[in-house]
């Protein structure tokens, strides 16, 4: 609706005034009636992003932990193996050292029984 007594620059400056402080005073109306939602979702947002963080460290410690393992794991191995080596050189060093007993006695027996021929003989 036109007001043709308010026609002249002066009078359409103050109507933009006036609808500009409408315009703002309809946004701090609704700014203020959101306030309660926007507070909500502000509250769910840190939420979700402490709960965020939490399964984020939680994954961090349990990779932690599994690398842990892993290395205690490869430690136990290393030493378990170095152990079996160590075994298996005893058992070869006791195997041979039978073997060369073993290989004294009869050369002892051998020894003796050609002693006995030559006493024998003479």
């Amino acid at each position: 609706m036109r007001n043709p007594k308010e026609n002249d620059f002066q009078g359409r400056r103050s109507a933009a005034a006036d609808a500009k402080a409408a315009l703002l005073q309809s946004h701090r109306a609704a700014k203020e009636a959101a306030e309660p939602t926007r507070i909500a979702r502000d509250e769910e947002r840190l939420a979700t992003a402490a709960a965020r963080e939490a399964r984020q460290t939680e994954r961090a410690r349990i990779k932690l932990e599994e690398q842990e393992r892993v290395q205690s794991d490869a430690l136990a191995a290393e030493v378990a193996a170095k152990a079996e080596a160590e075994a298996r050189e005893t058992i070869k060093k006791d195997r041979s050292s039978r073997v060369a007993n073993d290989e004294a006695a009869q050369k002892a027996e051998r020894d003796r029984r050609y002693a006995n021929r030559k006493a024998k003989r003479r």
